[in-house]
């Protein structure tokens, strides 16, 4: 009989596949401040705000964010316990915790696209 791997290597690589853009890390490292709509995302990415739903619906599916509709907004943010969970174990707050390996954050919230 096979022994289950303890860190779940089939949610591993889902959860490093859904973080695999640059685009996508730069909206968890922003999320990680608090939760943000389409639009503020799409500033902060330097990109229209149609381009930000694809990152979006990825990271969803993968369980790192979550959205709440607050009037004509959709309001997002990590999954609770995606940092908690790290910070409660004595991992730094700029630290994404997956179970399976542990992403540092840079220091600093995000910045919209600097085209200089």
């Amino acid at each position: 009989m096979a022994v289950k791997d303890p860190l779940d290597p089939r949610r591993c690589a889902e959860l490093l596949r859904a973080l695999a853009a640059p685009e996508r890390l730069r909206i968890v490292r922003f999320l990680a401040d608090g939760s943000h709509n389409v639009g503020e995302i799409a500033a902060m990415l330097g990109v229209l705000a149609v381009n930000v739903s694809h990152h979006l619906t990825v990271l969803k599916s993968s369980g790192l964010i979550a959205g709440k509709k607050k009037g004509r907004f959709v309001w997002y943010a990590l999954r609770p316990g995606v940092l908690e969970d790290a910070v409660e174990a004595g991992v730094p707050r700029d630290a994404l915790n997956l179970g399976c390996c542990r992403l540092e954050l840079p220091l600093g919230g995000c910045r919209a696209k600097d085209d200089s």
